[in-house]
């Protein structure tokens, strides 16, 4: 996995979501991109049942990606993370006297993969309980894991078919002790569709019915 960046696209006025990544669609079609497929990211929620030693609690995030089916993700509430098979999912059943799935909270983010030269385009639309919430473009630079090598040229990738809406630096890959020249890795990543869901979980997007 190279360095990756998630955003989320806004909604263009007087369209509706589909509208939107339709247009994304044929944005990246006419730069010269091959569609590869579809994939998907999800994320539940699970709070903690009880408070222990009196410390505050922490909610925890389970995430699956389309990129590594075999492979799981729990993403402690500011920290830390656990990297685990699909086995975790059960593991998690049967820790429900200490965590509790709010299932009502689940988020799924689904659409299609392209291919331009070294980058992988994902373009998806984020939905909550069937309805639509946003949408979000995952743009990866495969033959690079050090975000300070190649920030800049991804960044100019992203304004072909982004325009103004190509986001700045992602704060993951700030925030390590390294800073830029840290390799990146799938849990970063995740980070970042966690850091998307919830926000969008806040938001109440124009045209989100999804057919």
């Amino acid at each position: 996995m190279g360095v990756t960046c998630v955003c989320q696209v806004p909604v263009a006025e007087g369209k509706s979501v589909q509208q939107t990544v339709d247009t994304m669609h044929k944005k990246l079609e006419q730069l010269g991109a091959v569609k590869q497929g579809s994939f998907w990211v999800d994320c539940e929620t699970y709070h903690p049942t009880g408070n222990v030693s009196g410390q505050p609690s922490k909610l925890l995030y389970l995430m699956h990606n389309s990129e590594t089916p075999l492979s799981c993700i729990a993403l402690f509430e500011g920290g830390p993370c656990l990297i685990a098979d699909t086995n975790f999912d059960v593991l998690m059943v049967k820790l429900k006297s200490h965590f509790q799935n709010a299932k009502a909270h689940k988020v799924e983010c689904r659409g299609s993969r392209y291919r331009y030269c070294d980058f992988l385009i994902k373009v998806g639309t984020v939905t909550m309980s069937s309805s639509a919430r946003g949408i979000s473009v995952e743009v990866e630079y495969c033959p690079c894991v050090v975000p300070g090598d190649c920030w800049n040229l991804t960044k100019e990738f992203m304004q072909s078919f982004l325009g103004p809406s190509v986001p700045e630096l992602p704060s993951v890959f700030a925030a390590k002790p390294e800073g830029l020249f840290a390799p990146s890795d799938c849990v970063d990543t995740m980070t970042q569709y966690l850091e998307l869901f919830n926000k969008l979980r806040k938001m109440q997007m124009p045209g989100s019915n999804v057919r």
